[in-house]
């Protein structure tokens, strides 16, 4: 099934999803895959609020915005998803979870995918509108559907 479906239905029903993906075993290559997908979606969502930054203040050039968002996204991103998930699974635990590790961090990569294009259009907001309560509101609303996608996913995949 291509993703951009698997999207639509991880918002329709996001435990479904996920119980999906774990039946089909654990495919290590197939979270960090996603998790990469995600990374570069929102590397590239923060493109038109890091080019609208460059062209009002230019001491900081456009690439060294984008470079800096690179490392940021595509670098740093998965090593502290896979950290988050870990810490996820042990929070989960405490509260009587059964799940497994990698339950946990496909839930966690799987949310992250699935908010991706509400995360571009968060960008363009900022690209076009910039700083102010629209952007502030665009982005309230991308963390509550995170949040929404990741809490689901995270009960499901620790049953």
């Amino acid at each position: 099934m291509p993703v951009t479906l698997d999207i639509l239905r991880a918002w329709r029903s996001p435990r479904r999803l996920i119980r999906e993906k774990l039946e089909a075993g654990p495919r290590e290559d197939r979270a960090l895959a996603t998790l990469m997908g995600a990374s570069a979606l929102i590397f590239v969502a923060q493109w038109p609020g890091l080019s609208r930054a460059a062209h009002f203040d230019p001491s900081v050039p456009l690439e060294a915005r984008l470079s800096g968002a690179l490392l940021a996204t595509v670098f740093m991103l998965p090593l502290l998803a896979y950290v988050i998930g870990a810490a996820s699974h042990m929070l989960a635990r405490l509260l009587r979870g059964k799940g497994t590790w990698f339950g946990a961090r496909l839930a966690l990569f799987w949310a992250l995918l699935a908010v991706s294009p509400l995360m571009l259009f968060n960008g363009l907001v900022a690209g076009f509108i910039g700083a102010g309560p629209t952007a502030t509101l665009v982005g309230v609303l991308v963390m509550a559907g995170f949040l929404y996608l990741w809490i689901n996913m995270l009960i499901e995949a620790e049953r």
